[in-house]
């Protein structure tokens, strides 16, 4: 039978019993592991074990990049290949080239954060073997869900079925691929 099972998943009343239960799980070591809430939880990121995000990094680089290429551009065009002096002037004024570096800047950030946001997320994902569940329609309301999936090295369906049920939740489900 768990062969055709993605996780074991347990249902949860409030919050506080979602991430002291995630604690446990932490705890007891299982790393493949996901909780879901009606709404955003702030402890269960540390309680599951789940690292910062690498998103804010690739976003800076994003930046830099947009700004080094406007750099490159307004250069090139106005030193290399079109040089003209408007004003008295030299080729190269950097406080000319300031709005159009800063818009390249931010282009290339939203880009990234955009794009890495949907790659670092999986998205998109219109299936997720969750759904599979009827009572999973709750976790937009009203209840809170716990998952240790199948994928887990210490996965051992009796082990963690029994383990689920010692967290006290309100029901134990099999999550089917």
């Amino acid at each position: 039978m768990s062969e055709n099972i993605y996780g074991i998943m347990a249902e949860f009343d409030t919050p506080t019993q979602l991430v002291d239960a995630a604690v446990k799980v932490r705890d007891a070591g299982y790393t493949k592991t996901d909780g879901f809430s009606p709404f955003p939880l702030h402890d269960i990121d540390e309680a599951l074990g789940i690292k910062r995000s690498v998103l804010p990094y690739l976003i800076l680089t994003g930046g830099i990049t947009g700004l080094l290429t406007a750099l490159g551009l307004v250069y090139f065009v106005h030193v290399i290949d079109y040089p003209i002096i408007v004003g008295g002037r030299g080729h190269f004024s950097l406080p000319a080239f300031i709005p159009p570096m800063f818009e390249l800047t931010i282009l290339f950030a939203a880009f990234t954060a955009v794009f890495g946001m949907l790659f670092l997320n999986g998205l998109p994902s219109p299936y997720h073997p969750v759904f599979n569940i009827p009572r999973f329609a709750l976790a937009s309301r009203e209840k809170f869900f716990l998952l240790i999936e199948s994928s887990d090295p210490l996965y051992d369906y009796e082990k963690v079925r029994a383990f689920m049920d010692s967290l006290s939740p309100q029901e134990v489900f099999d999550v089917p691929e």
